[in-house]
């Protein structure tokens, strides 16, 4: 039976609730596999498992119940390890690692921040800021619209005007929230997205950062920025060494509308 892996703690972290249940159908008793100073939480891993919302759900609440207690490193959904023993390795070859991560990430979390252009308003700000491009569309619309080539021209010095926009609002949005933060780990580019940016705050100072999210809203309207947190710290369990084949390994973001 393969094992499927939610997180990892410190062995002395306290026991889970009685009976609790993980993902699959019906939901795998969870359980905790001890090594040295070093504990991961497990359930047998279930056939066909398939990124559906009842089971991220599953694998959240079991992270949440965790993170209640005390410092967890969470694994990224569907992280399977081929048997008990093959996890328990991977704490012994790699205590000195997660153990300095526990360290770093207790009493912290996540918040996710993405952000795009609200598009009437980023083409405002570009039309007003590039006098070449007014000018071209001005003469466009004297002419009834403007030859064929006027108008590729016109939308190709558009794009690229709003792509330049992208970087450099990006890169403000960065720079205004990392003060509020401990740490920052830029995600994946994904389309319509021009930022994507994980942020590890103290749970202490949390409201700070809500307030500086709050701040950009405000001095950046032409921007839709999406909030998600707080959440157990995926982004931020690597960097580290490179994990035996067939383990499991990995935060990421495991995200549920």
């Amino acid at each position: 039976m393969s094992t499927y892996v939610y997180g990892i703690t410190a062995a002395s972290h306290p026991s889970l609730p009685e009976g609790m249940g993980g993902v699959g159908d019906p939901p795998r008793p969870v359980r905790i596999l001890r090594e040295g100073e070093l504990a991961a939480v497990v359930s047998d891993a279930p056939e066909g498992l398939r990124p559906k919302r009842r089971e991220l759900l599953a694998h959240q609440n079991v992270l949440s119940e965790i993170g209640a207690a005390g410092c967890v490193l969470p694994m990224r959904f569907g992280s399977v390890a081929p048997d008990d023993d093959a996890v328990t390795g991977v704490l012994a070859e790699r205590a000195e690692h997660y153990g300095e991560r526990l360290r770093a990430l207790d009493g912290r979390v996540e918040y996710n921040v993405k952000a795009n252009h609200v598009e009437e308003a980023v083409l405002h700000h570009v039309m007003a800021g590039n006098p070449e491009i007014r000018a071209l569309a001005e003469a466009n619309r004297q002419a009834g619209g403007g030859s064929y080539d006027d108008k590729i021209r016109l939308g190709e010095m558009v794009a690229a005007a709003v792509k330049d926009r992208e970087a450099e609002d990006g890169a403000v949005l960065e720079r205004a929230l990392a003060p509020a933060a401990d740490a920052v780990s830029v995600g994946p580019e994904s389309t319509g997205w021009l930022a994507n940016v994980s942020y590890l705050v103290k749970r202490e100072t949390a409201e700070d950062f809500l307030a500086a999210v709050e701040q950009v809203r405000k001095d950046m309207p032409h921007l839709e920025v999406r909030l998600n947190g707080p959440l157990p710290p995926y982004s931020f369990v690597e960097p580290g060494p490179a994990e035996p084949a067939g383990a499991a390994t990995g935060g990421a973001d495991t995200e549920v509308r």
